[in-house]
């Protein structure tokens, strides 16, 4: 990670650049390293913040999909942002759905890509086996297009929440919460403007999720990125950020 990380008040966050605001939010297992070419790219022009998800730190019965978006709204009440840009990968995109749902007003725009709500194949459709490196690199190699852009580091940092019991039964937690809090009956309600960058690769959430999403947000976009899995902000960072701009451009004040 390239950008300093502050505390204040409990909370632990990145905030970059001066504008308005762009609220990144990370995956399950996704570092804030996964943004750090967006926060290159936009610092100069927007505040780009990414708060610390607490997905290791709630007490067992509280840990889910709908706690992360509260601890979301404690964040921008806190740091008291108004019309925020919210982008969500993963389990980021099912917290900001969820978020936008409850607190529209806070919200100006949404991204995107690969987000759960709808379908998630998550750890490629089998449990998160302890002990055993090579099935986790096989498993974070699954989530990329190309199997490089699972670096050592990335592979150990996985490797080491998975080993931890504390960790991994909050991950299952949070999994159990993202599949019942299913968005398709709620989607509709959403009518800010929506950006759906997706990997046409994704094996996590395969293209057939964006087009769903797309068919049930009423005010949404698709890109697709090819060479492309999961995380098109770390494997394709620079068309991620073409797609990115143009969405920025277009809902200008």
């Amino acid at each position: 990670m390239n950008f300093a990380l502050k505390q204040e008040k409990g909370f632990n966050y990145i905030d970059e650049g001066e504008g308005e605001v762009l609220l990144l939010l990370h995956g399950l297992m996704g570092a804030l390293s996964n943004w750090d070419e967006v926060i290159e790219e936009f610092k100069s022009q927007y505040r780009v913040i990414i708060p610390v998800l607490p997905i290791y730190d709630l007490p067992l019965l509280t840990t889910g999909v709908k706690t992360m978006a509260k601890y979301v709204h404690k964040f921008i009440v806190h740091k008291q942002l108004a019309n925020v840009t919210l982008l969500g990968n993963s389990l980021g995109g099912h917290v900001a759905l969820i978020y936008v749902l409850s607190h529209p007003a806070m919200v100006k725009a949404m991204v995107l890509t690969g987000s759960s709500g709808l379908y998630e194949n998550a750890f490629g459709g089998s449990f998160p086996r302890r002990g055993s490196y090579d099935f986790i690199k096989e498993k974070v190699e699954y989530t990329f297009y190309d199997p490089e852009t699972a670096t050592k580091e990335l592979v150990d940092d996985v490797y080491r929440i998975i080993n931890d019991r504390h960790s991994v039964i909050r991950i299952l937690a949070m999994a159990k919460s993202a599949i019942r809090h299913n968005m398709k009956k709620d989607l509709h309600k959403i009518n800010i403007p929506v950006s759906l960058i997706w990997g046409k690769n994704d094996k996590i959430t395969p293209p057939e999720v964006a087009v769903e999403f797309h068919s049930l947000l009423p005010n949404s976009e698709l890109h697709w990125i090819d060479h492309c899995g999961h995380a098109p902000m770390m494997e394709q960072p620079k068309e991620f950020n073409r797609l990115l701009k143009g969405f920025l451009e277009k809902i200008k004040n």
